[in-house]
Order: structure tokens, then C-alpha cells, then sequence
């Protein structure tokens, strides 16, 4: 069994402006850097597990929380996994919440050209974590091991649905930036904990 505390990263402009980013890969402003340094403050006080690794999406924002969350809790430097990325958004990138609405009207299930599937981001997130739960197994007991995924609020949002069987999280309930979600990896399946913290 390994426990997975799900960080989502730090706000960026667009996030502020309330554009999509998808694949985009937009960095992180000074707002989520104080984000990513308020998730590393609560991690250190829940810090019981005897062997934590910090891994993110290969996309600056998520990787840059990553970095100053391992920087602040005395741990190694985070690995990288493109898996883990935001889902892709085709068209509807850089376009903001009421242009979505505009363009595609307001049901997050619209289809939009050149978008990732909700089933492929998914799959594609389970497999990520799959990928680094047995990198972690590799190099330590599986009962001492722990994982801080920084990734996004959509791939956050499909894992979080999957492993409740689609009862969190509630439908219009929006994941904030720097939010920490836990979840368990045991025998290939994800089950769901808890939400344990809001940004700041």
C-alpha cells in the first residue's frame, strides 16, 4: 500500500485570469509560490511516514511547486513525469471561463476540438502513477512508502472521481490552487482518503 497526497500547483496568471491552460506550459506567479510553501508547511506537520518522495507533471508551474515543496520539507529533488500533465484542452486553451461558455456552453463535458478525453486522462493519470508508485517500491519497503504528487486540477478532479466511484468531487466544487487531496495506490487501485487542506 502507498499513500498519495495530490497537490495541486500553485496559481499562474492565466489561473488568476481565469484561462484555460490545458498543455500550455505557463509558469507558476508569486501568488502560487506562497501557495506551494503553505502545501509544504501543512506536509511538514502531517510529516509521519518515515519515506517521502515529491514527484510532479513535467510542466513548469507543476514542476516548480514541486521543487520549492521538496526544497522546503529537506527532500530530494522531484522527478518528473510527462503522465502526470494537465489534460489537453485542443482549442479551447488560453480562452477564458466565459468564452468556454460562449464558445462550447457551460457543461465541463462539452466537446471541444482537439481536446484529451475525460476516459484518456484517466487512464493516462492511473498509468502515471503506477509508473511512479513502482519507481518508489524500487528503492524502499512498500509499507514506509509515501508520495506528494504535484499535478492539475483536472487530472486531480478524474483520479479523486475514479477512486470514489464518483461521489467526490461534488459536482461545481472547484479544486483550489495548492489544494491537498490523499489518496491510496494498493494491489494497482486507487481508493480515496480525504481533501486535507485549502491554499492559502
Amino acid at each position: 500500500m502507498t499513500a498519495l497526497t495530490l497537490i495541486r500547483h500553485g496559481e499562474t496568471d492565466w489561473n488568476h485570469a481565469r484561462r484555460i491552460q490545458g498543455a500550455t506550459d505557463i509558469p507558476l506567479n508569486d501568488t502560487g509560490r506562497e501557495q506551494a510553501r503553505a502545501a509544504a508547511a501543512l506536509l511538514r506537520e502531517r510529516r509521519d511516514r518515515e519515506h517521502l518522495v515529491v514527484v510532479s507533471s513535467d510542466l513548469s508551474r507543476a514542476q516548480e511547486t514541486a521543487e520549492i515543496i521538496a526544497r522546503e520539507l529537506g527532500l530530494p529533488a522531484p522527478r518528473t513525469y510527462p503522465g502526470l500533465r494537465e489534460r489537453s484542452y485542443g482549442e479551447a486553451e488560453g480562452v477564458t471561463d466565459e468564452e468556454f461558455k460562449e464558445r462550447w456552453g457551460a457543461s465541463n463535458t462539452a466537446e471541444v476540438p482537439g481536446a484529451e478525453s475525460r476516459d484518456a486522462l484517466r487512464n493516462r493519470g492511473i498509468a502515471a502513477l503506477g509508473e511512479a508508485v513502482r519507481d518508489l517500491r524500487r528503492e524502499t519497503a512498500p509499507s514506509h512508502a509515501s508520495l506528494i504528487v504535484v499535478t492539475h486540477g483536472a487530472l486531480i478532479r478524474e483520479l479523486l472521481n475514479h477512486a470514489s466511484a464518483g461521489q467526490h468531487p461534488p459536482i461545481g466544487v472547484r479544486l483550489t490552487n495548492g489544494s491537498a487531496h490523499e489518496l491510496l495506490y494498493e494491489r494497482e487501485r486507487l481508493s480515496m482518503l480525504t481533501e486535507i487542506a485549502a491554499s492559502v
